[in-house]
């Protein structure tokens, strides 16, 4: 059985500020253990995240010769 409740920051901090010294200093080394999710999700999302083709790199480069030719084109 679980049981979800929303507690706003505020809270939480007197709640923890309460916290005997035994199980702040628990709940600091667990803070502490735990990686940054964020970071890992950012790390995930560049090693399996979505890559060009060949053909996708090449039209890519067709496409800015092309843009930098009409730039630089005299008038």
């Amino acid at each position: 059985m679980q049981i979800q409740v929303d507690i706003g920051f505020n809270d939480l901090v007197e709640i923890v500020k309460n916290l005997p010294k035994d199980k702040l200093l628990q709940l600091k080394k667990e803070l502490e253990d735990k990686p940054v999710k964020v970071k890992d999700q950012f790390r995930d999302f560049l090693i399996n995240g979505p890559t060009l083709s060949d053909e996708q790199v090449k039209t890519m480069g067709e496409a800015r010769k092309a843009i930098n030719k009409w730039r630089t084109k005299e008038s």
